[in-house]
């Protein structure tokens, strides 16, 4: 089986295409060395694939014959990843800013919102006497 069908069969990537790129790209290697996405795999196979900054080492146990679902990737890899990169994916959910900073960038819906409620003058409903 193709090296770039197997990571599209093993769910590492979304698309055989995004797969391919990435071999072309050298994030897959087999021995320290880029292969092509043509490239032949067997069961014992061991290759590295560098995806969101994080090396991950996979070894081939059994060739499926299509795409599997998320459950049963597990019999046909092991995945054989250091804990130090596995690390490095911890550090980097933190290092991110998920939310923008107040008064930063254009205001959100709830800001704007909340902006019109300032702004806007409240209407006594009470009759005045």
């Amino acid at each position: 089986m193709r090296i770039d069908k197997y990571l599209w069969c093993i769910r590492v990537f979304k698309t055989r295409s995004i797969a391919t790129n990435a071999c072309k790209q050298g994030h897959v290697k087999i021995g320290g060395s880029n292969i092509k996405p043509s490239r032949e795999v067997y069961p014992s196979d061991l290759f590295t694939v560098r995806k969101n900054q994080i090396i991950y080492s996979i070894q081939i146990l059994d060739l499926p014959p299509s795409r599997v679902g998320a459950k049963l990737v597990d019999l046909y890899r092991k995945d054989v990843t250091p804990k130090e990169e596995l690390q490095k994916l911890d550090l980097l959910k933190y290092s991110k800013e998920y939310y923008r900073k107040k008064g930063v960038g254009r205001p959100t819906k709830k800001d704007r919102r909340d902006i019109d409620d300032w702004f806007t003058p409240i209407i006594n409903t009470e009759e005045e006497e």
